[in-house]
């Protein structure tokens, strides 16, 4: 039987909280003397951190930096969710042997977190079984088992009685009844967490044999109770946590804490909550543009979407409403059908948008809304198409002969290939949010716009006003309240559709 949708309000209603989950965790925390690696399948997973940097390279000089640095946590940015699975196997293989190597070089222990998609896809358990024998091999290191933690209430996904919900509107939505449950490459049926286990291992691991944290145990705040299930679990066993807001994900830290100190060790697939958890990073203001924008510079900004879940047609359509001035140029990504399209394509769009940047217009680059899916189902061959797509879409940012004020960057691959290969990212630091879930990064000397504010929005993640209020945080006041005066002398709004 389908688990039922629910009434968001029932979040309002759960059971109360009868211990301070973050005074818990604030006593736990010392006692977890470890550096924390994040390895992240698409840049996204800086969405709840600040004050933390990036890498967007694994290689053996890089991660011993990491390790070597002052920061407890780092992220590496593997992008493995655009990845083949075998292209992804070889990856792992190599952070896996390359963090023993720093772990053994700067005499460090550490944690691995596989920071995978809230809504549930990716190449797991493959990702994190690699680790586990990399690790193992080299390190000494017995991993008695894997938490599985997609609470991310930033993007609305909450666990409750072991079903995985994404909030949609109003409604808790489970999530294998979700466009993302019907991914080309990772999709699924299961809603409940342990059934989840089960189908995405092929029943290696069995929903009844699942370690199941319960909303009840944490609200409670049963520390003790809740160690004691963890260090029961052995072989690599799979442990299913709930949660409905941040006091649930620090009682269970808490508990992970200990059980930690008692010398059980754990390898994780989680989403976004759980890093900032367990790095105890604190809450900053959402940023504003004068933390962000060279005011100096008069060029306008660029926005790149790639994303074609519902949420990002949605947004986009809403950022046309904008007052600001904004031109709309669509990329039309099914030319990669023929021989030299994306190229001509590419030129096409970076010649309109190098007219309207040095003019102080900002300009929103999108592919077009209905997604190319290829008919047979090969799903390497549907990635292999999207990458092809994501190299041409995102070599506009990196022909560009202006700096613009901004980036912004809407999708998983698309930011991650707009960070990596667009603007030759090679470490940056996460100067927090713009909007809830949707990080900033500040990008290095070394990369084609140093210092330039580089956002990175999620296509499954924030309200359908979101992309629109970014913009307008962005691009400068005075050139929002120009095109406003214009506008309403010339009786139009400030839409410019370059393609039509």
């Amino acid at each position: 039987m389908k688990p039922e949708k629910l009434p968001a309000d029932l979040l309002h209603m759960l059971p109360p909280h009868r211990a301070d989950g973050k005074s818990i965790l604030k006593d736990a925390l010392p006692g977890l003397k470890r550096k924390i690696v994040v390895l992240d399948d698409d840049p996204t997973g800086v969405q709840t951190v600040n004050g933390v940097y990036v890498y967007t390279r694994w290689d053996a000089e890089t991660i011993e930096e990491a390790f070597r640095a002052p920061e407890q946590m780092f992220f590496i940015l593997t992008n493995s969710r655009g990845l083949t699975a075998a292209e992804s196997r070889v990856q792992h293989q190599t952070i896996a042997e390359n963090i023993a190597s720093a772990a053994a070089a700067t005499g460090q222990d550490f944690l691995v977190l596989s920071r995978g998609d809230s809504t549930l896809r990716g190449h797991w358990p493959m990702e994190t079984e690699i680790l586990r024998e990399g690790l193992e091999a080299r390190t000494g290191k017995h991993y008695d088992g894997e938490i599985i933690y997609p609470f991310f209430p930033e993007g609305g996904r909450y666990t409750l009685n072991d079903i995985h919900y994404v909030l949609q509107g109003e409604t808790l939505v489970p999530a294998g009844q979700t466009e993302f449950a019907k991914d080309k490459s990772f999709g699924y049926s299961s809603s409940s967490l342990p059934d989840w286990v089960e189908e995405k291992s092929g029943g290696r691991f069995r929903a009844e044999n699942c370690c199941r944290i319960s909303l009840e145990e944490l609200r409670a705040g049963d520390v003790n109770g809740i160690a004691g299930k963890l260090s029961a679990v052995s072989d690599f066993g799979k442990i299913t946590v709930n949660s409905a807001d941040y006091e649930d994900a620090a009682v269970f830290a808490a508990a992970l804490c200990r059980t930690l100190s008692q010398g059980k060790e754990y390898l994780f697939r989680c989403a976004a909550a759980l890093p900032k958890v367990l790095g105890g990073v604190q809450d900053i203001p959402l940023l504003t543009g004068d933390d962000l924008v060279d005011r100096d510079n008069r060029n306008g900004g660029i926005i790149l979407i790639g994303s074609h879940v519902n949420k990002t047609t949605r947004q986009l359509e809403e950022l046309r409403n904008t007052a600001c001035p904004m031109a709309f140029i669509e990329f039309n990504q099914h030319r990669v059908l023929e021989d030299g399209g994306l190229e001509e394509e590419v030129r096409r769009v970076l010649a309109q948008t190098e007219v309207f940047l040095p003019a102080g217009r900002s300009v929103a680059v999108f592919t077009r809304r209905d997604r190319l899916d290829l008919p047979v189902d090969d799903k390497d061959r549907q990635l292999q198409i999207s990458a092809q797509i994501s190299d041409a879409l995102t070599s506009i940012v990196a022909k560009l002969s202006v700096r613009p004020s901004f980036i912004v960057a809407k999708g998983g691959i698309t930011s991650s290939d707009v960070g990596t290969k667009a603007l030759r990212v090679r470490k940056a630091l996460v100067k927090g949010q713009i909007r809830p879930g949707i990080p900033v990064w500040q990008t290095g000397e070394e990369s084609r716009f140093p210092g330039l504010p580089y956002i990175i929005f999620p296509g499954n993640v924030g309200a359908e006003d979101d992309l629109r209020r970014i913009a307008e945080t962005l691009i400068r006041t005075d050139a929002c309240t120009n095109e406003r005066k214009g506008n309403a002398a010339a009786g139009k709004n400030s839409r410019y559709d370059s393609d039509r």
